[in-house]
């Protein structure tokens, strides 16, 4: 397991709480004892231009600052999903975050989707036909959703439900449900019982990433990666990406 990440991340960039002063840091701090880290190169446009329209791309080029790190946030997602694709499993610790960046518009401290360009690349590459993309954070990824609603070959999941136990059997659900040539995770941490959502715990997100590496494991060849969406509580944050983490592991 590698984590993609680069320096370049800790900047703040905006005001909102995806970009607070230390958010990267205090997840770096749990999570670099454990696992090598490798730095990513930024998204072509090209790689933008997917999914996104010419409009949206240069909207957020109208700030250099957000524009470079949107680019460096999307090329850790797209360097994730090539360590998936050559038998490494992956986890882009990357920030701005990306699933509500819809192909011209954008909210949600998102601005590029960062998970939505990493599969639409595959795909363009022909190097898978069939996705899957699991979304467990606290909000629904609507730029995600909508960029694939209409190709049957991408099935975007986000589980909703009011129990613990369910909420996590339904990931299960939905995993042995399908077969993909790959599994992306949009990795939010906001639902945490300390966190904004008040509802998984520590433990479940580890529960979570043994779910996503069994099923890789034994249908498409292991190849799984995730990418860092939601997660604003700085005092658990960095624990529960580890859990994650680990689990994948």
């Amino acid at each position: 397991m590698k984590v993609v990440y680069h320096p370049r991340y800790e900047v703040v960039y905006a005001g909102d709480p995806a970009a607070k002063a230390g958010r990267m840091e205090a997840i770096v701090r749990e999570v670099s004892p454990h696992y090598e880290f490798v730095q990513p190169e930024p998204a072509l446009v090209e790689d933008i231009k997917l999914v996104h329209t010419d409009w949206h791309i240069a909207s957020i080029q109208r700030d250099e600052l957000t524009y470079e790190l949107a680019l460096l946030a999307a090329g850790g997602a797209i360097k994730a999903a090539d360590l998936a694709m050559a038998g490494e499993p992956a986890f882009g610790l990357i920030r701005p975050p990306g699933h509500h960046a819809n192909p011209d518009h954008c909210w949600g401290f998102c601005f590029f989707n960062n998970v939505a360009i990493s599969i639409a690349r595959l795909r363009h590459e022909g190097r898978i036909d069939t996705a899957a993309i699991l979304d467990f954070d606290l909000h629904f990824g609507d730029g995600t959703d909508s960029f694939f609603a209409t190709t049957a070959q991408v099935s975007y999941f986000h589980p909703e439900a009011r129990s613990r136990t369910e909420f996590v059997e339904s990931i299960r659900r939905f995993l042995e449900a399908g077969r993909y040539d790959i599994v992306a995770v949009s990795a939010g941490f906001d639902r945490h019982e300390n966190d904004w959502g008040g509802q998984l715990t520590t433990e479940d997100y580890g529960e979570i990433g043994r779910l996503v590496k069994e099923f890789t494991e034994s249908k498409c060849q292991g190849r799984r990666y995730g990418v860092l969406e939601g997660g604003y509580n700085h005092s658990v944050l960095g624990r529960n990406v580890k859990a994650f983490v680990d689990g994948m592991a």
